[in-house]
């Protein structure tokens, strides 16, 4: 609709609160020569790329973190994992969700990742790495109080302990010394970028 040139009203969302905002929504129209930023599990997927934009008129890009990072000679974090951790505290700073929720619903993220985001990923025209070599030693800093606060006997405890025991070989570099640009903002906070 919005490709259209049609008025759509976008909803809101109160992440702290876990549910949408009452009300008709953010009316938003695409004026001429404006960009369009679709972001999400959805963005990727044909229905919202009508066969009307034509080629050239739009770039799909895949942002993820892809690589592995080294831990020691003998191992490596997964890109699962360093997205589990990144989640685990942005959920906490932004969305009030324990340690132990995010990990309950990791199970059901990552169906989700296999049934809307990895069929669609041939689609992208850009494959951007998001991985930064520093990330888990400045997401420690918030993710082993976190991971800790998962109590034995929780469901999400062996979990919790193995992502402590992955963190734990890391020298923190606190968040102070991350730049405002940084996609690393988008976890720990302190982004320069307004959204």
């Amino acid at each position: 609709a919005l490709v259209a040139g049609e008025t759509v009203a976008t909803p809101r969302y109160d992440f702290k609160a876990g549910r949408r905002v009452p009300g008709p929504g953010v009316p938003l129209r695409l004026q001429p020569h404006q960009v369009l930023l679709i972001e999400g599990i959805h963005a990727l997927a044909d229905a919202l790329w009508p066969p009307t934009l034509g080629p050239g008129a739009g770039m799909r890009i895949f942002v993820h973190p892809s690589t592995t990072l080294p831990v020691d000679r003998l191992t490596s974090t997964s890109s699962a994992d360093l997205r589990l951790l990144r989640r685990i505290v942005r959920d906490r700073h932004g969305r009030a969700t324990t340690a132990a929720d995010s990990i309950a619903r990791w199970p059901s993220v990552r169906r989700g990742e296999r049934r809307h985001i990895y069929p669609t990923y041939g689609n992208a025209d850009l494959v951007f790495d998001t991985a930064l070599p520093y990330e888990i030693a400045v997401l420690k800093v918030y993710a082993e109080r976190y991971l800790l606060e998962v109590r034995e006997g929780d469901p999400s405890y062996p979990v919790a302990y193995r992502l402590r025991q992955l963190i734990d070989p890391y020298v923190t570099i606190y968040p102070d010394h991350v730049p405002p640009t940084s996609i690393l903002r988008e976890f720990v906070g302190g982004s320069g970028f307004e959204y």
